[in-house]
């Protein structure tokens, strides 16, 4: 079994709708301008491949976004920099393979040496036990709690501190960026010169 994380590509687009909406109800629905949204927005959108087919994804992006989420506003309006895991979905073929740590590590990887937090939610209605302890033992602590909307599903709001952060931004980030390194540079997406990122004061890119 041949296995590529990699950064998703446009062609996938359709495949990757597909995947999302046979997810389930934890997973919420997207359209097509949705999906086209991520791919030209989200920081992190990367993709599983095993033996050429797409076995899942997550998307993730940082603070300072127009996204339209009310789980994104609240970290917004809690925390200056973070990283927020937006979904992640594995097909059912390869669930309970290890997948979502292998995407964990690789988003974490992303992200420790950009922000101090990374962030995501998980669904208490209905709660998935299985979900609740996979984060848990991965690190994140809850930091709150919200219902999505009027009537949507109550969720637990969770956060895991980054510790190599403080030395990757008092190494490099205060004194020229990251290095030029492919593993660094192969997962940042590309920005929209008026995007909300480029304007943040003192970030540097890659």
């Amino acid at each position: 079994m041949a296995l590529a994380i990699r950064d998703v590509r446009e062609h996938d687009l359709d495949a990757v709708l597909a995947l999302n909406n046979a997810a389930g109800r934890t997973i919420l629905a997207l359209d097509a301008a949705q999906l086209r949204y991520f791919y030209d927005h989200a920081d992190y959108f990367r993709v599983a491949e095993i033996d050429g087919h797409l076995a899942g994804f997550l998307i993730a992006l940082r603070e300072g976004s127009q996204y339209d989420s009310p789980n994104y506003r609240w970290f917004s309006e809690h925390y200056p920099q973070f990283a927020y895991i937006d979904r992640i979905v594995i097909a059912n073929a390869y669930r309970r393979h290890g997948l979502g740590r292998i995407f964990y590590c690789d988003v974490t990887s992303f992200a420790e040496v950009r922000v101090p937090l990374l962030t995501c939610e998980v669904f208490l209605e209905p709660r998935d036990d299985v979900v609740v302890l996979f984060h848990g033992t991965y690190g994140f602590q809850e930091v709150g709690q919200q219902r999505m909307g009027d009537t949507g599903p109550q969720v637990s709001l969770l956060a895991k501190d980054l510790p190599s952060y403080a030395y990757v931004r008092e190494t490099y980030l205060d004194h020229g960026g990251l290095p030029d390194e492919p593993w660094l540079t192969e997962r940042e997406r590309p920005f929209h010169p008026d995007s909300p990122q480029r304007r943040l004061a003192g970030e540097r890119r890659p």
